[in-house]
Order: C-alpha cells, then structure tokens, then sequence
C-alpha cells in the first residue's frame, strides 16, 4: 500500500522541497509515498481569488475563509476518503513518535496549511481536521511543519530508511533521549572513544547506551519521565 498525502496550501511551490532529496526523495521516486498539491486559491470563486477575509468581531490579520477551503477539502479528500485530515496548527496536540508512527501505518494524509491569522473555526469541525503542532513558537504558515510530518512519517515507511533497526533505536522511540555516538578517529582533540564501546562486551555496551539515554534525559527532558513505569538508573 503506497502512503498517499495530500497537501492544502497557498504556496504548492514549496514542495517537496527537501522531501525530494536523501531519504524521503528516493522514496517518492521510487513510490513508497506520492504527494498530491492541491492549490487553495483554485477553488475561490471571485474575479481577484480571494481566500480570506477579516475577522468576526475585529481584530488584526485575515481569517482563511470556511467556503473556499471546504471546496479546497472536497476536492483533495473526497467521501469515502479513509486518510486522516490534519491541520498544521500551533494550538494543536503536540506531535509525538507515537502519533507518527501510527499515521506511517495508515493509508496517508490530507494535510490543511493555514495562513494569515487563522482558518475560520466552521471547516474544522465540519471536515473533521486533527490539529497539530511541531512545537511552541509561530511558524508564518503550516507548510513547514507539514514538511517535518511528512518527513518524521515517510522515513518510517517500509523500505524507505536503509536499516529498520535505525528507527528502533532512535530518541523518543522508549521515552528515552538518543544515547550519544562515536565513530573513528579513535582519540579527536585528546578525548577518545569511551572504552566500553571499543571492548566488543555487546552487554556491557547495551547497558552503557541505556545509562547515558536515561541520563540525558534527567538532565534535558524530564517531563519524558514523568509518565514512565519502568525504574530508570539513577
């Protein structure tokens, strides 16, 4: 099954952009994933192409209208569509490897990159859009976070990372932190290789990279802890 996702937006000049390269890239040409564009303004009904609007009871900025964009969903995710349809939104749920990992299992996405101040709240709730945000800060539209979910989701596709075991053993992937990694020279500015890694005690080299993942986190990322149930080294 070929993951398909659809991108809403104002600006389909923006993709793939650097889901066309390394990874993601070979698994577009190869067709692991397909990514359709579907040009937001096409579907404005007026002479200028008009998307937005002001906002009910003032204030600054322009609100992308219900309308437009409902004719825009339509289109891209049609009934009987089974992807999910995601808003690329800074209010949203926080994206998390689990969130990801289950939309890599699904069939795609159909994902709405908002502008301007807002999307008028009525296209949310009727199209039945997942809100998410790739983090706390402001983005000028969602067309860069929806890059990030496509490239969080496609590098987990089947056959598109090189070795499946990369992916099992990456940050966020236990609720743990990546250990860290070394590779030659042996010695770089006076500081070697650890000892342990270099000893072939693939024991001893587990529990090393299993102490250091638990101790980044505790310094770095502890509310990744809080919900844990196995003890963690301290």
């Amino acid at each position: 099954m070929t993951f398909r996702a659809s991108v809403l937006t104002l600006y389909p000049e923006m993709f793939p952009g650097p889901l066309g390269l390394s990874l993601a890239g070979r698994g577009l040409s190869e067709g692991a994933w397909s990514l359709e564009m579907v040009q937001i303004r096409d579907f404005a009904l007026d002479k200028h192409r008009s998307v937005d609007d002001t906002p009910a009871g003032g204030g600054a900025g322009m609100v992308m209208r219900a309308d437009v964009l409902a004719r825009a969903v339509d289109h891209g995710s049609p009934a009987g569509d089974p992807r999910p349809r995601l808003l690329m939104s800074p209010r949203g749920k926080p994206l998390t490897q689990a969130r990801v990992r289950e939309l890599a299992a699904g069939p795609g996405a159909v994902i709405l990159c908002g502008r301007f101040e807002g999307i008028d709240q009525r296209l949310i709730e009727s199209r039945g859009f997942e809100e998410i945000s790739v983090g706390d800060y402001i983005l000028s539209g969602g067309e860069p976070a929806a890059i990030v979910l496509l490239d969080a989701i496609v590098r987990l596709l089947p056959g598109v990372m090189g070795n499946a075991q990369s992916g099992e053993e990456e940050s966020f992937e236990h609720g743990l932190l990546e250990h860290p990694h070394y590779t030659r020279p042996q010695e770089f500015e006076g500081m070697p290789i650890p000892d342990v890694l270099t000893s072939g005690n693939h024991a001893k080299i587990s529990a090393w990279r299993r102490e250091q993942a638990e101790r980044l986190t505790r310094e770095r990322r502890p509310d990744l802890l809080s919900g844990r149930t196995q003890p963690v080294t301290k």
